[in-house]
């Protein structure tokens, strides 16, 4: 009888033993799916490579990111896949659950950031969009930087137009130097060998098609007028016209340090400057902007026309002219849209007082 309450005692004590595991083990698989405010937010956790799961989430611990390190280390042990995790850095939201944020570094998400490079910028104009830019207003170093480009344009001076206008995700402790050698190689990869034998077949070299291609990037309204743009200016330099192209003015005026915002001062058409294309004959020393993929199409696949001229017309498109008759026609139609323009606007501006 003894031997029987001994036994009934030994398997009572098991069993609630049992329980209690069940029961922690519950509530540990429960804790790791409940979402846990913190205060490492805005901070950059980094997993160094060879750190094990012990380490990564001892490290999680230590910044308070998850309330208890034992549910993670027996999830981790129980599930070989989740002991995958990938070094790098990362940010985690608050509040997250344990097990997303073990998730996320198995996942090898980590911390990125957004760049966009809209066609037409200027290497000023990219400066301010980079995220570590010199305090004291100056271009990066890297933007000078012109081994990117060397095999490709032993004259340049920096990497003005070869920064591939487009949308770059890059991890957040990517350098400026990264950043833009990953915009260089995104260029690298448009200028497609079907491009090259068009510009060796039209004699002109890769810096040459890209000048070209920045002015038409300044200057086209949409996608349609750029083969139209493009043959303006094919057309001026196969006549030996000066390319009178406006955007070169204004690159030459910012360049000088005189630009004022004003395209009609005369005074910047009268710069003397490589880069005024009113009074230096041929193409600009250089590329002024970064033109985009159908920006170089159209350099090197102009539309066949007889154009020669181009001024903006209404609903902010060009009107395109085959001789300087017409060429005056359409500037006079633009001079009068700007008169109506400025009556409309001092009109508005009455009514609202």
């Amino acid at each position: 009888m003894a031997h029987l309450r001994r036994r009934l005692a030994w398997f009572a004590v098991v069993t609630v033993a049992l329980l209690a595991a069940v029961g922690m083990g519950f509530l540990s698989y429960r804790s790791l799916h409940v979402p846990f405010s913190h205060r490492a937010a805005d901070e950059l956790i980094t997993i160094e490579p060879g750190m094990g799961a012990r380490e990564v989430v001892e490290l999680l611990y230590e910044r308070g990111i998850i309330p208890n390190r034992y549910p993670a280390l027996v999830y981790l042990m129980l599930n070989p896949a989740g002991r995958r995790l990938q070094a790098g850095d990362y940010e985690f939201e608050s509040p997250i659950a344990p097990l997303a944020a073990l998730e996320k570094i198995r996942r090898g998400a980590v911390a990125t950031r957004r760049i966009m490079f809209r066609p037409g910028l200027t290497i000023h104009e990219v400066n301010d969009l980079l995220p570590n830019r010199p305090a004291n207003g100056k271009p990066d170093p890297a933007l000078l930087d012109v081994r990117l480009i060397a095999d490709l344009d032993p004259q340049a001076t920096s990497l003005e137009g070869y920064i591939f206008p487009d949308t770059y995700i890059v991890p957040k402790r990517a350098t400026n130097a990264e950043i833009l050698a990953e915009a260089v190689a995104r260029f690298r990869r448009a200028w497609t060998p079907e491009l090259r034998q068009q510009a060796e077949a039209r004699r002109l070299t890769l810096r040459q098609v890209v000048t070209l291609a920045s002015m038409i990037e300044k200057e086209a309204a949409d996608d349609a007028e750029r083969p139209l743009v493009a043959s303006v200016f094919h057309n001026r330099l196969r006549k030996g016209m000066r390319l009178e192209c406006d955007p070169t003015f204004i690159y030459a005026a910012k360049l000088n340090g005189t630009w004022d915002d004003n395209v009609n001062n005369p005074a910047h058409r009268r710069l003397l400057s490589p880069y005024n294309t009113y009074l230096s004959p041929g193409l600009p020393p250089g590329p002024i902007a970064s033109p985009g993929e159908k920006s170089l199409r159209a350099a090197l696949q102009p539309a066949q026309t007889e154009y020669l001229y181009f001024v903006l017309g209404p609903g902010g498109r060009h009107r395109f002219s085959r001789n300087e008759a017409e060429h005056q026609v359409a500037v006079a139609e633009y001079r009068r849209l700007q008169r109506a323009q400025r009556q409309t606007l001092h009109t508005q501006l009455i009514n609202k007082k």
